[in-house]
């Protein structure tokens, strides 16, 4: 998959191309990108994404932009693992935000891009304040075809990444994960710590998060990047309020049975079921009891899971 930060002056070739966000890459996003690639496919074209960082609602309104699922590397891994040719991460900026519908089509599309086929959702907007459409973008449409992407549903629901975002934040994670195709995961490097989960005789691997993530409590967890097979474990995603007064959120996680050092480790922590919300607790004596009520509760999850 070939990589552009930004867009080129020209084109070196035409491309089948879709454009989005694709926070999380849902199962409605996972739909659209294999359209695209089968249609590539079929008109000898390389399959090409538009996607932009920063989201278009953090450029506009950074205090109230929702978190987002994914960071850019987890999003660029799920479009290579869907057998992506190509990715234009276009920075959004006051320069593409004040483009007109028309200017977007001449200047990025065809000079830019050399589109020759287009997929979008069916509430696809662009351009300047989003005035641009579906009809927009097909009125303007003389050098390439355009095609609309169908909603997928999913236990009665829109995918979307809303969607998503709202299962996690309520704590339903089976139903976002049922969204999203797969366990949401955060992903990151495991940084020194106060060592207090050890002096407790949990000892836990500390991932710093440099985004408010969409999700927050205690979880049972699936760990990816140790040695062998995956591993289960309990995760604590939060400000750890009965210990810290800092308001920075921590991902901990204690993994079952595993006890080797992960210091600079690169951990994947999928996240399958919820236990409960953060709580503050009296003194480390009441936090103890509760971590070793999780433990149990999780592991409990996981050998029900296993049973069935």
């Amino acid at each position: 998959m070939r990589l552009h930060r930004g867009l080129p002056a020209a084109a070196d070739l035409p491309v089948a191309l879709t454009i989005g966000n694709f926070d999380g890459v849902h199962r409605g996003h996972q739909a659209m990108l294999t359209r695209l690639v089968e249609a590539a496919e079929d008109l000898r074209l390389p399959s090409a994404v538009m996607t932009f960082d920063p989201h278009p609602r953090e450029f506009f309104a950074p205090q109230s932009a929702p978190p987002r699922l994914f960071n850019l590397r987890a999003k660029l891994e799920r479009f290579r693992a869907l057998a992506i040719d190509r990715v234009y991460v276009c920075r959004f900026d006051a320069r593409l935000a004040s483009l007109s519908p028309d200017a977007f089509v001449e200047d990025v599309l065809v000079a830019r891009l050399a589109v020759r086929w287009v997929l979008v959702g069916d509430d696809f907007r662009f351009g300047k304040a989003r005035a641009g459409d579906v009809s927009t973008l097909r009125a303007h449409a003389r050098t390439f075809s355009v095609e609309t992407m169908a909603t997928v549903a999913v236990e009665g629901e829109r995918a979307s990444s809303t969607a998503v975002r709202e299962a996690l934040s309520r704590g339903d994670v089976e139903h976002a994960n049922a969204l999203l195709g797969r366990p949401y995961a955060i992903a990151g490097r495991v940084i020194h710590g106060e060592k207090l989960g050890r002096k407790l005789g949990f000892p836990t691997a500390n991932i710093a998060l440099r985004r408010r993530p969409p999700v927050s409590g205690i979880f049972a967890v699936r760990v990816h990047g140790l040695d062998g097979a995956p591993r289960s474990g309990v995760a604590s995603i939060g400000t750890r309020p009965t210990v810290s007064s800092s308001g920075r959120v921590l991902l901990e996680v204690y993994v079952f049975d595993f006890d080797a050092p992960l210091y600079g480790r690169r951990l994947t922590v999928e996240f399958l079921h919820k236990l409960r919300d953060e709580a503050r607790y009296p003194d480390l004596d009441a936090l103890t009891r509760q971590i070793g009520a999780d433990v149990r509760e999780a592991r409990e999850y996981f050998a029900s899971a296993r049973a069935a």
